[in-house]
């Protein structure tokens, strides 16, 4: 039996980060464990870009875009989503949560969802860098695993 799996070593890799400026409140504290994810393992503050967009629902349009520039290795959408007294942030993270999968799909690239969807403010400070982690550490953590993944397959296609 033959496995493969991406190590944790972002060295080299460039990624594009879409950050929605809605909740930056939470979304400063995603990106902040996104960067410190990456840079531990290795990559290089210069190697990212971060674009901001203005809600959730948008990310999946800025990605697409830097997708499509050819510029990175992976694509990491982060954003906070809080539910509010109506259905609206159900609808937002079931059409983000779609489009970035089809994205990924479409474009071959890793593009990773870390939008936090909560029920409750403390639901999304907890998963915002306290004790239930930072999911945008998380985020980053997948497309570094994701794009050394699909490198070493490509690899052993060519082989």
């Amino acid at each position: 039996m033959r496995e493969l799996s991406g190590t944790l070593s972002a060295k080299d890799m460039k990624m594009g980060i879409v950050v929605s400026r809605f909740n930056s409140f939470f979304t400063r504290q995603l990106l902040a464990g996104a960067v410190d994810c990456l840079t531990r393992h290795g990559g290089s503050e210069a190697n990212l870009t971060v674009a901001w967009a203005p809600g959730a629902n948008e990310l999946p349009l800025v990605a697409q875009r830097m997708a499509k520039s050819g510029q990175y290795d992976a694509i990491i959408a982060l954003g906070a989503v809080i539910e509010g007294a109506t259905p609206h942030a159900d609808l937002i993270n079931t059409q983000v949560s779609r489009s970035l999968a089809a994205l990924s799909l479409d474009s071959g690239l890793p593009v990773i969802n870390g939008v936090v969807c909560a029920r409750t403010i403390e639901q999304a400070i907890e998963r915002s860098g306290t004790k239930a982690g930072n999911k945008g550490s998380d985020a980053a953590e997948t497309a570094i695993e994701m794009v050394a993944l699909i490198k070493l397959m490509d690899r052993k296609a060519k082989a």
